[in-house]
């Protein structure tokens, strides 16, 4: 390996050396201070990558040289099982050759794989090192958006996009467009409160579907009144869980019924009918629960259309979250309802979630109180709340040189569908 050494009394000396000997492109290794200046380590791109063909050679090779030393192996102990007594016909079959090959080869691919997604993250994380340096403007970005809870693959997708004007201002501006741009919000409550319908609050234990579900029903009923209203609970597991509805019920004039199986919501809702909303409190199960394929199914066949809103938690991570989306989209969420606001110290974890997996967000709950702390999304709001909420104690916002390997992380997850289809115009 050809690696190049630099040194001049500057850093911008250093690297404008290291462009005029190796290239724009080239990456750097290694970088220095020594007494009097800067050492620069450096290889010419070009080089850099032909480093990788060889290796990937040799493990080809290497598998080759393995599977045909599996064939011979197993042909000669072929040879001599045939040559057995009938007798022993009746062992266990052993696995053919071409199985035995095909397994070998499958386990010799997978540590090719393995290899390759290594290299790959180590030369994302000297690449960004190098652009870290040339472009601080990009790591400036990542920094805040990182801090911020966004995830390190949508941060570094965005970054990618900066278009070259929007440097000058600091490009956290178009930032916020791109982020508002991608947030699917209603606007207005005229998709609830005027079209009306059956609406399920649904949701993992604990994220306050009960209480929204009051919130939203005291909204209903300041619009419509209490006779146009109903409110279903299917909630026969948690203790409490249908007298705490049904105490709202009594303070609003709404009469709650309870269903366990989906004949009952069969017929709960066919005596409904004439009512202008229903909202359906359902029992919290975890995204892991098989349970929610259960909840899912008894929705969808209760013989109406049900509006499904999915309860998500600002205080989850974003990995919990994906985990939540997954397990509750079924045949399709009308859209979700972002609790608990006021209890995080984050969010860009949850809004993420929305961009990635085109949820539509109704409504923001951050607090107790009914009906005052439930509010129509606001996407600006939102997005500029996100900033502001950023990390900034020290053992949880990322450094300088950490920034290298957290890109590097990310390198695998850049071709995420969810991801390709965030729109910028």
């Amino acid at each position: 390996m050809n690696v190049k050494k630099f040194t001049a009394n500057s850093s911008r000396e250093a690297l404008r050396l290291v462009r005029d000997a190796l290239g724009p492109d080239a990456v750097i290794l290694s970088n220095r201070n020594i007494p009097g200046g800067v050492e620069i380590l450096a290889i010419g791109s070009d080089e850099m990558a032909s480093l990788t063909a060889p290796v990937v050679e040799k493990e080809a090779s290497l598998s080759r040289t393995l599977v045909a030393e599996l064939k011979a192996k197993k042909r000669a102990e072929s040879d001599a099982i045939i040559h057995q007594p009938k007798a022993d016909q009746a062992s266990p079959a052993m696995p053919s050759v071409q199985d035995v090959a095909a397994s070998e080869m499958k386990k010799v691919m997978s540590e090719i794989r393995s290899m390759r997604n290594m290299m790959e993250t180590q030369l994302a994380e000297i690449t960004w090192s190098n652009q870290q340096q040339r472009e601080p403007v990009r790591a400036a970005i990542l920094r805040e958006m990182l801090a911020a809870g966004f995830s390190a693959s949508l941060a570094r997708y965005l970054i990618d996009k900066l278009p070259e004007g929007q440097k000058a201002s600091g490009g956290m501006p178009w930032i916020h467009s791109i982020l508002m741009r991608n947030l699917a919000t209603i606007g207005n409550e005229n998709a609830v409160l005027e079209k009306g319908g059956v609406f399920a609050l649904v949701g993992p234990t604990g994220v306050g579907k009960t209480t929204t579900t009051a919130k939203l029903a005291a909204r209903c009923v300041m619009k419509h009144g209490a006779s146009k209203l109903a409110l279903i609970t299917t909630d026969g597991y948690r203790i409490g869980g249908y007298e705490q509805l049904r105490i709202y019920g009594k303070i609003l004039g709404v009469m709650v019924h309870s269903v366990k199986d989906q004949a009952d919501l069969r017929i709960a809702l066919d005596e409904l009918k004439n009512k202008h909303t229903v909202l359906i409190d359902t029992v919290g199960v975890s995204q892991r629960d098989k349970m929610v394929a259960e909840q899912v199914a008894m929705l969808s066949g209760a013989g109406t259309p049900v509006k499904r809103l999915l309860c998500l938690s600002a205080t989850s991570t974003g990995e919990t979250l994906n985990e939540v989306v997954r397990a509750y989209k079924g045949d399709g969420l009308a859209g979700c309802i972002m609790t608990k606001l006021d209890e995080a110290a984050s969010m860009g974890n949850i809004l993420d979630v929305l961009i990635r997996q085109k949820l539509v967000l109704y409504y923001v709950a951050n607090g107790q109180r009914v009906p005052e702390d439930l509010h129509v999304a606001d996407k600006q709001y939102l997005v500029d709340r996100a900033f502001k909420l950023k990390r900034e104690t020290a053992p949880f916002r990322f450094q300088d040189d950490e920034l290298p390997l957290v890109i590097a992380n990310s390198a695998r997850a850049m071709n995420e569908k969810t991801l390709r289809e965030v729109t910028f115009g």
